[in-house]
């Protein structure tokens, strides 16, 4: 008997007791590789000590004071961390409690840039089908994770959707790449003009889509070219890095890889790598510069804005990710893995895609290679491939829906930045145990 509601409380789950490195050990002495981090959040693994000693002594020394009255060194420090390695003129750090959160916070504060400009016109937000931005309300409407928003549609705001960049899935037979995202350029266009050019708040993109649709990175110079629409119509470009971001792809922001410079990013997962709960919104001086200029106040908050725990975690993991020189790793990894799947489920009917980029990788699974045929909703098969994986002292971050939010499944598998290539291959062995298990298929690493 438990009194913790948990996510689905007809589920009995095991407790974990431990971690080190790369794994994870539950009561019974069982170990796990956990090639997921969660979903994708413990990018430095379990039980580090250079975080564990910060936290230390950071609580010895002050653990809260409420951001209406204080500021605190850590936070300070971590803020101009991450404003002195962000893109462009992202210099100003607004701290959350996790991605929920942070996507919350930027919607509120780009609506309120545009009426501090004298703009109170604009109140819609344009997404993508097939995205996730939270589960709060605001960043539930926001997405476009249909069967998370199902149950809760008449408590949701308006929002707009437009195509995803799904090359795998919905790029034309042909088309090239060029072709494919100015196609997408021009749907948002036409989203803003019927909308109304002088209506629409931003674009909110994820900049390699996460658990949705499993680790879906842009086309070409997609990023781009929806920054110049963006920028035509003084719409602002609001990009969720939740997931992606801090490291994950191999860049601390994924969006350096696509050298694009949003008005406004949230991060959050990797930012702590599970230590403490936090997140950040970061801004652009002109969105700051307008705020400050004008009301001189951003109408938002929570209770535990920059707690100082939570900030003295983050900015040792991103000490750490910067001196032990991490991103290259990711990278390094991110290759092996890819190559590794690739090259292990090579001839296996049902593995249809390997994408993403670092150690952010996505694999599709699919009735048929050749017509890319969803396999059978009833069949969950991504709840068995959990199952089989868990089984094999292997943790993965599977999920259904991944074509329309009700067909198609894919496993995301997002390991530690500390990965080692041994590592990998432990992954890639085991997860092509459990495909085995799960389609009755064998390859070669199973």
């Amino acid at each position: 008997m438990t009194h913790v509601f948990h996510r689905n409380p007809r589920q009995t789950l095991p407790v974990a007791v431990g971690g080190q490195g790369i794994e994870l050990i539950d009561s019974t002495g069982k170990h796990y590789l956990d090639a997921c981090g969660g979903a994708a959040v413990s990018c430095l693994g379990h039980g580090h000590p250079r975080v564990i000693e910060a936290m230390q002594q950071q609580a010895a020394q002050l653990a809260y004071a409420h951001t209406s009255f204080f500021t605190t060194e850590v936070a300070e420090q971590l803020a101009d961390t991450l404003a002195a390695s962000a893109p462009g003129d992202l210099n100003h750090v607004y701290f959350v409690s996790g991605g929920s959160e942070g996507v919350e916070a930027a919607l509120k504060l780009a609506r309120q840039y545009f009426v501090e400009i004298g703009q109170p016109q604009r109140q819609y937000f344009i997404a993508r089908r097939q995205s996730y931005h939270g589960n709060t309300l605001g960043a539930l409407a926001i997405g476009g994770n249909a069967w998370r928003r199902e149950p809760f549609l008449p408590l949701l705001v308006p929002a707009h959707h437009v195509s995803p960049c799904f090359a795998y899935r919905e790029r034309h037979e042909g088309e090239r790449d060029a072709d494919y995202v100015q196609r997408l350029a021009d749907e948002l266009e036409a989203k803003i003009l019927e909308l109304g050019a002088d209506r629409v708040i931003a674009f909110v993109a994820e900049t390699v889509v996460g658990a949705t649709a499993g680790a879906v990175p842009p086309v070409g110079d997609y990023f781009k070219r929806i920054r110049a629409v963006c920028d035509k119509y003084g719409v602002l470009l609001l990009l969720d890095e939740v997931m992606s971001g801090m490291g994950r792809t191999g860049y601390l922001f994924a969006c350096e890889e696509d050298d694009v410079v949003p008005d406004i990013l949230v991060i959050a997962k990797g930012l702590g790598a599970g230590y403490q709960p936090i997140g950040a919104m970061l801004c652009t001086d002109k969105i700051f510069d307008a705020v400050v200029g004008g009301s001189g106040f951003f109408q938002h908050g929570h209770t535990y804005l920059g707690h100082a725990m939570a900030c003295a975690a983050a900015l040792a993991v991103q000490r750490t990710i910067a001196e032990d020189h991490l991103l290259e790793n990711v990278q390094a990894r991110g290759e092996q893995l890819r190559a590794r799947l690739r090259e292990v489920f090579a001839d296996h009917p049902n593995v249809g895609d390997v994408r993403g980029r670092g150690l952010f990788v996505g694999v599709e699974f699919v009735t048929d290679r050749a017509t890319r045929q969803t396999l059978p909703v009833a069949d969950k098969t991504h709840a068995q491939l959990k199952a089989a994986a868990k089984a094999h002292g292997l943790l993965i971050y599977p999920m259904g829906g991944t074509v329309d939010g009700v067909h198609g499944d894919h496993a995301l598998i997002a390991p530690p930045f500390i990965c080692q290539p041994a590592d990998i291959d432990r992954i890639v062995e085991r997860l092509a145990l459990a495909v085995a298990d799960v389609t009755g298929v064998k390859t070669g690493g199973a």
